[in-house]
């Protein structure tokens, strides 16, 4: 079972770089941000919870987001792997995904990191916004979102780098040649 964390910051590219990946490798696509958005829109318990987080910027805890993931991927049980985008967070979330995965015979195959500068980002969530007028791509919110990244997710790196799975690609440029230096890591881990 090929299974693949795409990392980066808010605006990185993960769910441009998501959808050509899944096309290719016939991956189900497992986002945190999807998940939420879903729970939100439809009411749902979870959703509230998951709204009172993201509309102060903040990330949803652990627990919330692991239970919800584990139903996520339960839901899935013919996949021929999975792609998380936005998950694992926090080091808690990912040996909670190693240890789902461990329990199904499975393991995280690579860890590919979106490299991009927030300047660059800045831009892209401002052209995002125009395009999609979500919620969450207000500026107060983007900027506190970066800073989760910066400041708490980009923690997670070390964990995978010390498995020997982390994989950085520059996300910036042609969209195409980004793609082209995510399949190279990932063909590389099959």
């Amino acid at each position: 079972m090929l299974n693949i964390v795409l990392f980066g910051p808010p605006g990185a590219g993960k769910g441009t770089q998501s959808e050509k990946v899944i096309a290719k490798y016939a991956l189900t696509h497992l986002s945190t941000g999807d998940i939420f958005r879903e729970n939100i829109a439809n009411g749902t318990d979870l959703g509230k919870k998951v709204k009172e987080y993201t509309e102060n910027g903040l990330l949803v805890p652990d627990s919330v987001t692991i239970d919800m993931l584990k139903s996520a991927m339960d839901g899935h049980k013919g996949a021929k792997g999975f792609i998380f985008d936005g998950f694992p967070r926090t080091v808690g979330q990912a040996e909670a995904l190693d240890n789902m995965l461990a329990a199904s015979g499975s393991k995280i195959s690579t860890v590919v990191a979106l490299d991009v500068n927030e300047g660059e980002l800045k831009k892209r969530i401002e052209e995002r916004k125009k395009v999609s007028n979500r919620a969450d791509d207000e500026e107060s919110k983007v900027l506190k979102r970066i800073d989760e990244y910066f400041s708490k997710t980009v923690h997670v790196l070390p964990y995978y780098e010390k498995q020997g799975k982390l994989h950085k690609v520059n996300g910036i440029g042609n969209i195409d040649q980004i793609f082209t230096s995510i399949t190279d890591v990932i063909d590389a881990a099959k």
